[in-house]
């Protein structure tokens, strides 16, 4: 038995009046998704555990059939692993954004969706005008970097807000705070002056791009340990696809092997189709494959409600169809891992829809997929990481 997981990352949402009262997922045209629920089972995960952070940190741990928070790792030491890092023990590794803050504002928690070669640049810059014995500073993808500090594990307690919730709020009390927030303070001010000379952000701001002003440290985190494979957990080889350091720092944690698959990105040119045949083709010599697809939650934390629609139909049109004309006996599970509401523009920690469908799975009589759909089932599984063990039986 073959198995199949596709995450509609941040697909679930709150009904919208411009929608007449419908999510976006509710909203957008999936016939194959709505097919997988009319022949299969479906219901409600709770992938966020109450008090932990709505993240697709803890949603994402969740699905993968781990508990986030005996199994907790904080997310800069899970992308610092995607980005091959490795972690001393007495060092701290924080997400680091590339953002623009005016008059007191956080204007674009993602510096206007800077490309990643203009970011690299600007990063590489940081790190030669700042890095030193504490700071060091690795370039990633798009807007989204690592910043190691040695020598200040007291940073793990460090109270902090990711910028992507306070898009066009004040940036007033949001800034690193609590043990250890000076260090950072003072590194956010020098790189505050490091930006406004960089040529590389110079040369963005020339050609019409929205400059990075600040640096935004954030999800601190250390090396893990003891934390079990995949395959020693579930007894099953597993491959993962994602166009995002987080998923592929979790692929990395818990021994599942990385597709690297040309095309595969985070936004609306993901190749959607590139990424549906890649993963289904590690099928081959893996039990399970998990197809991890980023751009409805971009476009949630955008406040895009036809942007949303629209990835999410992408999903079912290239995606969602090609796993299910997959030639062999398979077992499928889609689901968001959290609802991005377009209302809010980030995450809440609210139960989300999800699918299983294949040999031995019975129906649940429902005729379509979205959140009240799986809230009229009645099923409902919490804690959400209870799911995986639904799809392997």
């Amino acid at each position: 038995m073959k198995h199949v997981v596709v995450i509609l990352d941040g697909a679930a949402g709150w009904p919208l009046p411009e929608l007449g009262g419908r999510t976006t997922l509710a909203a957008a045209n999936t016939p194959n998704l709505d097919a997988l629920a009319y022949g299969g089972r479906i219901g409600l995960a709770q992938t966020v555990p109450a008090g932990a952070e709505p993240s697709s940190s803890a949603a994402c741990t969740a699905i993968l059939g781990y508990d986030p928070v005996a199994n907790y790792v904080g997310r800069g030491a899970i992308e610092a692993a995607s980005m091959g890092i490795t972690l001393a023990p007495d060092e701290v590794a924080l997400r680091m954004n590339l953002v623009n803050v005016a008059d007191g504002c956080m204007a674009s928690y993602a510096c206007g969706h800077i490309t990643t070669p203009e970011s690299r640049a600007i990063v590489t810059e940081l790190g030669e005008a700042l890095g030193d014995e504490t700071f060091r500073f690795y370039p990633g993808v798009a807007y989204r970097h690592i910043l190691v500090v040695k020598g200040h594990n007291e940073l793990v307690d460090l109270g902090f807000t990711p910028p992507h919730d306070i898009s066009d709020k004040s940036i007033e009390g949001q800034l690193p705070r609590g043990t250890g927030s000076e260090l950072l303070l003072d590194l956010m001010a020098r790189a505050r002056e490091v930006l406004t000379t960089s040529p590389a952000n110079l040369a963005r701001a020339a050609a019409g791009g929205l400059p990075a002003t600040d640096i935004w440290p954030f999800w601190p985190g250390v090396a893990p340990a003891g934390l079990r494979s995949f395959s020693e957990v579930y007894g099953v080889s597993a491959a993962m696809t994602s166009g995002v350091d987080l998923l592929n720092g979790l692929s990395v944690l818990l021994g599942i092997d990385r597709l690297d698959i040309p095309g595969v990105s985070d936004g609306a040119d993901n190749d959607y189709v590139a990424q549906a045949e890649g993963g289904l083709a590690a099928l081959e010599d893996h039990d399970l494959v998990v197809i991890h697809v980023e751009s409805p939650d971009e476009e949630g934390h955008a406040g895009s409600i036809e942007g949303k629609i629209a990835a999410i139909e992408d999903i079912d049109r290239m995606v969602i169809s090609r796993v299910r004309d997959y030639p062999g006996q398979l077992r499928i599970l889609c689901m968001p891992d959290h609802p991005t509401p377009i209302a809010i523009k980030t995450h809440v920690g609210e139960p989300v829809p999800f699918v299983l469908m294949g040999p031995g799975i019975e129906r649940s009589g429902a005729t379509g997929f979205d959140e009240q759909a799986a809230a009229a089932t009645g099923l409902r599984v919490d804690p959400g990481y209870g799911v995986m063990r639904l799809l392997l039986g």
